[in-house]
């Protein structure tokens, strides 16, 4: 007589499964052998698993962003058309970045979205301002992750992960920043101007007069810019030697706070696309707080929650402030933003492209 196997194994090993709901989604992978398809896999992503499941929910969130954002709108009742202006879209779209991804090729991806006035507010970081700008003035080249920081000191080039910037990057940008700061001094003594971050930045926007820059295509289609710490960057430092020079030079950033959150309570719905932590993710999530939480909202960063950090929780670490509301689905994609970002941009803002262009005409 064959012997058998332990009972108590066998139950453990083959314990009888609950049936599943019928329309979860099973997984499968995009197969090679029907072509290439690049669309076809871009959406096998969903199906995939892991990250490329979150990934597929992000270009499912975003296209609703977009679907309600077609939607016209007006301002909910309530609003002061002198904060917000006439008519609102279905769906306002807040979208925040660290510096890094400017210093990198993303920036090609948010200028497009600028430039075809996709997006509605911006939010970023002292680096994410003006590394656009010197960018217009001289290139960022490619490097390594490994390169000595002490030999890159003694040659003048700054490292931004395998990004490398040359010191006199910086030079041509305070040669070209300082005659602006004594024209905005003498603004605002002789006529008054009052000055904030974002009109600071709609400002250097229109000084640039370059289509490859992000704040350029800000200013020609009035999209507001964000940077509550504006002076943690180069653009501080130059702040900061300009003060010794001609001093005077004041940055509200009460009247940037109350207007950044009227862009979000008098919203029709919001989302938020935020690539990257820190300053961006709150400033965003907060101004969302004010209206009870965005509707729809996208986090694409590498950060975990062990440490309690903004950065890394999750959405609904969010949810639990009132930033995000109840009813929402969020996304969070753990992943560099330099991948992630570019396809997330191709499967949604620009598969759209045609109606969101016409929108705007």
């Amino acid at each position: 007589m064959a012997e058998q196997a332990p009972s108590v194994a066998r139950e453990a090993v083959l314990k009888e499964s609950s049936a599943l709901p019928e329309n979860m989604q099973q997984i499968k992978g995009y197969d090679f052998n029907e072509g290439l398809d690049r669309r076809a896999l871009m959406q096998s992503f969903l199906s995939t698993g892991f990250q490329a499941s979150s990934f597929g929910l992000a270009v499912q969130e975003i296209n609703k962003m977009i679907e309600k954002r077609l939607e016209a709108g007006q301002s909910e009742e309530g609003a002061n058309e002198s904060e917000v202006g006439a008519g609102q879209p279905g769906c306002t779209i807040f979208l925040g970045y660290t510096s890094n991804l400017i210093s990198s090729g993303v920036r090609e991806s948010i200028r497009y979205l600028v430039q075809h006035n996709m997006v509605d507010v911006i939010v970023t970081t002292a680096g994410g301002i003006e590394e656009d700008f010197i960018k217009c003035l001289a290139p960022t080249f490619l490097g390594d992750f490994s390169l000595p920081g002490k030999e890159l000191r003694q040659r003048g080039i700054n490292r931004i992960g395998n990004l490398l910037v040359p010191n006199d990057n910086y030079c041509k940008f305070e040669d070209w920043l300082m005659p602006i700061l004594d024209q905005m001094v003498d603004e605002q003594m002789n006529e008054g101007v009052h000055w904030s971050p974002s009109k600071m930045i709609h400002r250097l926007g229109k000084e640039i007069n370059n289509p490859e820059s992000v704040y350029y295509w800000a200013y020609k289609n009035d999209i507001p810019v964000f940077s509550p710490a504006l002076t943690d960057g180069s653009l501080g430092d130059m702040i900061y030697f300009h003060s010794y020079k001609k001093p005077g030079l004041i940055l509200d950033i009460v009247e940037d706070i109350r207007r950044l959150n009227s862009k979000a309570v008098f919203a029709k719905r919001t989302g938020m696309i935020i690539l990257g932590g820190g300053l961006v993710k709150h400033h965003i999530s907060n101004a969302n707080l004010m209206r009870n939480g965005a509707d729809y909202a996208v986090f694409v960063n590498t950060g975990q929650e062990f440490d309690g950090s903004d950065s890394g929780a999750r959405p609904d670490e969010a949810v639990s402030w009132g930033k995000i509301r109840m009813d929402a689905k969020p996304v969070k994609v753990y992943a560099d933003a330099t991948l992630i970002f570019p396809l997330l941009v191709a499967e949604t803002f620009a598969a759209h492209a045609d109606k969101l262009i016409t929108q705007q005409q």
